[in-house]
């Protein structure tokens, strides 16, 4: 099976979000596209709901995840590395200008299979910016060809 061509995956996302002692919970399921290039995973789906903006979701091996999600437009644009045990630096490009923003990651957990063809992704985080913790977040991706 060609990965480097890409493969419609199933893509089930759930996140959940404290900010401000307000607590949210996300859930959906869509479909999707999968490639590997080399060690790298990518997983590509549209956001349903909202702006509908672009994801995708970089899986570098069992230690490195990257989430990128924007408008077409460029106006919104999101890049965010994470890495267990790591503060790593990003900006979040809004209409009204660029916020620097950083991630801190407590929790970072990768599974891949290719039979079935099949990854999951738990992932907890800090997000700062301007050296102020604005929340606390948790994701967890599963996708299945």
């Amino acid at each position: 099976m060609d990965m480097t061509k890409g493969i419609p995956v199933r893509v089930q996302l759930e996140t959940w979000v404290t900010q401000d002692g307000q607590a949210e919970h996300h859930q959906f399921d869509e479909a999707g596209q999968m490639v590997q290039i080399g060690d790298t995973i990518y997983v590509r789906y549209t956001e349903p709901t909202g702006d509908k903006l672009p994801v995708t979701i970089k899986i570098k091996g069992d230690n490195q995840v990257g989430l990128t999600r924007g408008s077409s437009d460029g106006t919104t644009h999101m890049h965010m590395d994470f890495m267990a045990e790591k503060e790593i630096q990003a900006q979040y490009r809004t209409p009204y200008g660029i916020i620097p923003v950083s991630t801190v990651t407590p929790r970072l957990d990768v599974l891949f299979t290719t039979e079935p063809l099949s990854g999951q992704v738990y992932l907890e985080y800090r997000l700062k910016a301007n050296g102020e913790h604005l929340g606390d977040y948790r994701m967890r991706l599963l996708f299945t060809a």
